[in-house]
């Protein structure tokens, strides 16, 4: 028996190139009424509904796995990372529980698996969503609301380099069509980074090296206060809440600098981090005459973050480099969507708007450096307005889905109280989408989809100040960055227990980091980003059958792109793979054990080292009608995992070799009191932007 598990494992791996991961976002609730196709006859069950991959959770080994990190971590097209989740061959993802878009990482960790009812991949979101969405990840729990009150807690003690905590306390209290809830979190985090990099380059005609090391110490102190309320009767909800996120973090950098063959200068960088957010958020939904749907959402954001950074050289007669920086951010958003059944299919019609102000000032404190890194006062203003509309029918064995969205954007930058007409400017684009699917059989069903996307790059990328980072390193942004154009095209089968997918995309002024000369009085490199145009193509291969109590999940992929820079071609492909198990044994006992690796290749001016075996394993309980769960999980656990990466632009070579400390044990403690989902149905009305800042 284990010589033909082994074969049949063997021959899938021979059968496809490999694929690399991304981020994942949710489903499109456009497809919600799409023929289903059942395409794995035991649990758990995996639809096509339309170009939306749905996977049930109930009855199957998943159910009882822990919470909704390690059911996505099992799933196809899906990997976690550090309670990161992506989806291979995506990226910008959004992630919605119950209809609500996720605002932090512990909402899945809060969310046990025997709460979820299935999970909704669409991987060719419609106009609905911002054009900037590669992906959406839809996660529906299930309905088993009680009276009075509820309880959720989870502690995770952590330990890889340093020691690390974190605790979640949730509080709901449920009373007729009332739900009043409360969280709070605090998490105590510690990372270590080692690692060197060496920078080689003709300078003055004479091959020069300006290398530094690294030992990096991140403590951060977090926490999250989150109240608010939900109402539901009938055909009408409403509610609302208010979340206020402190951060507290001390940066310690503890290296040396070396030019050329110099003895190396000790080099200390220390830098304070304080910072909080504001946000508030409501919704309104209503279905009238029974057919239409009418939903609101609404944001206000209010963010502050200070920073004071000091660099000292302790054991030489450098002088020291102190700046500080104050970032001030606010968002205001709203999205309003009717829905209702058109020519016997299924549309969506909306706005979606936000305003947002941010504005940074840097203050470089040392008169030398000044004098090639200036203070500077960067105000930046964005006003925008989008329009929507799509709609999706069945006809027969083909599903089509059609959209467009219409996009104005008025961006106001300023250096100093002065306008830079060159960056400043107004925006009108028209991103149209289409999908069509057809389903052979109960097994074998394919669809091809098309979208236009704008990406536009975050504010931190946008701001002209430079920061110090060594006596001949700066960093910066490049607030002439432009908005990217992205055109997309999706190919995507399924045949029984296979899938396949094909995405070859064309970006225009999409953008990547590059490190060149900056002029001053004496040899100073500059890492910045840039615009360039770029041609990518992934295929992966992707196989998932539960064997018994074994479900295993084998992911093979490609990722190829075209870019040329300043003469310098970086097209090496990246095979990756992923082979992930769970065994869900007698007792409530779950043993999860995954492995991953990738060859060394190009993604835009970065060529990543290889790793070939990096493996991740976790074993599980649950107590008390499943209403404790202990597991003991265990990352990198041969400390194979490989970070070095190189870069070579503009006559700069960079060999960046680094050490994470990924490589560690956790214990999770979940314990829940008459456990329920909550049924806030708000939705992010300016996801991107979020984001952005």
């Amino acid at each position: 028996m284990k010589s033909k598990i082994l074969i049949s494992i063997l021959t899938v791996f021979l059968m496809a190139e490999s694929g690399y991961a991304q981020n994942q976002e949710a489903t499109d609730s456009l497809t919600r009424q799409l023929q289903e196709v059942v395409v794995t006859a035991k649990q758990p069950a995996t639809k096509l509904v339309g170009s939306t991959l749905v996977t049930t959770i109930p009855g199957s080994n998943l159910a009882d796995l822990g919470n909704a990190l390690d059911v996505l971590a099992q799933l196809p097209m899906i990997k976690v990372a550090d309670n990161s989740v992506s989806v291979i061959g995506k990226s910008n993802i959004e992630i919605f529980i119950d209809g609500r878009p996720m605002r932090d990482e512990q909402e899945l960790q809060q969310l046990l698996s025997s709460n979820l009812k299935k999970v909704e991949l669409l991987m060719a979101p419609g106009a609905a969503y911002e054009s900037t969405t590669g992906a959406v990840l839809k996660i529906t729990t299930r309905r088993n609301f009680v009276q009075g009150l509820s309880l959720t807690d989870q502690f995770q003690l952590q330990r890889r380099r340093k020691w690390s905590v974190m605790d979640d306390l949730g509080l709901s209290y449920r009373l007729g069509d009332w739900e009043l809830f409360v969280n709070g979190t605090i998490n105590r985090n510690n990372s270590l980074a080692k690692g060197t990099t060496t920078n080689t380059l003709l300078y003055n005609g004479i091959e020069t090296v300006v290398g530094s090391s690294q030992h990096n110490s991140y403590p951060t102190t977090t926490g999250v206060v989150k109240g608010g309320f939900n109402y539901s009767h009938g055909s009408q909800s409403f509610g609302a809440y208010y979340r206020y996120n402190p951060e507290r973090g001390d940066f310690n950098n503890t290296g040396s600098e070396w030019l050329n063959n110099d003895a190396p200068i000790l080099r200390d960088i220390d830098k304070r981090i304080r910072a909080y957010s504001h946000l508030a958020s409501l919704y309104y939904e209503n279905t009238f005459a029974d057919r239409y749907l009418l939903h609101f959402d609404g944001d206000f954001r209010k963010s502050h973050e200070c920073n004071n950074v000091a660099t000292t050289y302790p054991e030489s007669t450098n002088p020291d480099v102190n700046s500080t920086d104050r970032r001030e951010s606010t968002l205001w958003a709203g999205k309003l969507y009717l829905n209702f059944p058109l020519w016997k299919g299924d549309f969506t019609v909306g706005t979606q708007d936000s305003y947002t102000h941010t504005s940074l000032d840097y203050r470089m404190l040392n008169n030398t450096v000044s004098e090639y890194i200036p203070s500077s006062l960067t105000d930046a203003r964005q006003a925008s307005a989008a329009l929507f509309a799509s709609w999706a029918r069945m006809f027969g064995k083909f599903s089509l889905s059609v959209g467009a969205r219409y996009e104005y954007d008025d961006y106001d930058f300023k250096v100093d109280g002065k306008r830079d007409e060159d960056v400043s400017r107004r925006d009108h684009l028209l991103t149209p989408d289409l999908s069509l699917g057809y389903s052979f059989n109960e097994e074998s069903q394919i669809s091809l989809s098309y979208k236009l996307t704008t990406v536009k790059p975050p504010y931190s990328q946008l701001t002209g100040s430079l920061s110090y980072t060594g006596l001949h390193e700066i960093e910066g942004g490049n607030p002439a960055l432009r908005d990217e154009k992205m055109h997309d095209i999706q190919l995507f089968g399924m045949w029984k227990g296979f899938m396949l997918q094909a995405d070859f995309t064309r970006s225009l002024d999409t953008y990547a980091f590059v490190k060149q000369l900056y002029p001053a009085d004496n040899l100073q490199l500059l890492m910045h980003p840039e615009n360039i145009d770029v041609s990518a193509l992934s295929l992966c291969l992707v196989w998932s059958q539960p064997i018994r109590r074994w479900t295993p999940n084998v992911t093979l992929g490609m990722y190829r792109q075209w870019l040329t820079l300043d003469n310098t071609r970086y097209d090496k492909p990246i095979f990756s793979y992923y082979f992930d198990n769970t065994f869900a044994l007698p007792h409530g006992w779950l043993i999860t054990a995954n492995i991953n690796g990738q060859t060394q290749g190009d993604m835009h001016t970065n060529r990543f080292g290889t790793t070939w075996f990096t493996m991740d394993a976790s074993v599980g309980k649950t107590f008390f009608n499943k209403s404790l769960t202990v597991k003991l999980s265990a990352t990198d656990i041969f400390n194979t995992a490989n970070n070095d990466w190189t870069m070579n632009t503009y006559g700069v070579f960079v060999d960046k070799r680094q050490s994470y400390d990924r490589r560690g044990v956790a214990l999770n403690i979940i314990y829940n009191f008459q456990p329920r989902k909550s049924k806030y149905k708000g939705s992010s009305a300016a996801e991107e932007e979020m984001k952005r800042l």
